[in-house]
């Protein structure tokens, strides 16, 4: 198990991409959350085996309809079991 950190830039904040992000986690069985930042990108955090997270690293570069994604940057880590679900954050 593997954990990924992403950050997703371009036009990714007012067009669903947290609703997005979730519903394809949890389509692929992932944990974690996803955020806004302040800077108008968007922070995943995901957890779950390595070849699950590059499928949805690919699915985050796609985003939703309205979405459009400039560029994903990707780290890579050992999990830490702290997710049992897949949340959007509003923090």
């Amino acid at each position: 198990m593997e954990r990924l950190e992403a950050f997703v830039f371009g036009r990714v904040q007012t067009v669903m991409y947290r609703d997005f992000a979730q519903r394809k986690a949890r389509g692929l069985g992932l944990t974690g959350h996803v955020k806004n930042l302040p800077n108008r990108s968007v922070q995943v955090v995901a957890e779950g085996p390595r070849a699950v997270l590059e499928q949805y690293v690919l699915k985050l570069g796609r985003g939703p309809l309205l979405a459009r994604v400039e560029r994903v940057d990707v780290a890579y880590s050992n999990a830490t079991g702290e997710y049992t679900s897949f949340l959007i954050s509003y923090d």
